[in-house]
């Protein structure tokens, strides 16, 4: 359980941070951007159910969010998946589960898509980027020779499959992919320039 009755301490003053099993480390290591970006992409996805993430989405945003605060648990303690981590295959299936659901109902894709349509969906595409972002940290974090097996390898997994879902949702509440707007190839390589 976590208790809170301090919000501040002064120990980050030095311009390090504390993990969960009380190692301190500069607040630029690549541990703390990948579970500082996961934390990120949760107040993005909070944003985004302030704007109108309809129902059932706004539920799987919610336990998403909650999702992520075991991510971040798993990120601020060196160890592996035997070394009592949150995160395990089940997570990922649930999102995959989600996927699939959604993509079912979704028009065909012909081309990218410009971030943007209602702004419900615009949130997810920037969650999705916020994600990717989170994705790179964590596997430079893994690919780190001094982390070697200091990382659950679901939480990768896990944010991988959570952009696949954001993207989806964004086409989703964008009326099932008819209101995304497209990407034109070189749209204004023969146009003439304006004032």
């Amino acid at each position: 359980m976590v208790h809170l009755n301090r919000i501040y301490t002064r120990s980050g003053d030095d311009g390090t941070t504390g993990l969960g099993d009380g190692t301190r480390l500069p607040k630029h290591h690549e541990r703390i951007a990948a579970y500082g970006t996961t934390d990120e992409l949760s107040s993005v996805l909070g944003l985004a159910l302030a704007n109108g993430v309809p129902e059932p989405y706004a539920a799987w945003v919610q336990s998403i969010q909650n999702d992520l605060f075991d991510v971040g648990s798993d990120l601020c303690r060196p160890g592996g998946a035997d070394d009592g981590s949150r995160m395990t295959g089940k997570y990922t299936e649930q999102l995959e589960h989600w996927i699939d659901e959604v993509n079912d109902g979704l028009e065909a894709l012909t081309s990218f898509i410009l971030p943007g349509g209602t702004q419900a969906a615009a949130w997810m595409h920037l969650g999705r980027t916020v994600c990717r972002r989170a994705e790179r940290h964590i596997n430079a974090l893994m690919d780190d020779p001094a982390e070697k097996g200091n990382v659950n390898p679901e939480v990768l997994r896990y944010v991988n499959r959570l952009s696949d879902l954001l993207f989806v949702l964004a086409r989703a509440m964008n009326d099932g992919g008819k209101a995304d707007v497209l990407w034109v190839p070189a749209a204004r390589k023969n146009e003439p320039a304006q004032d």
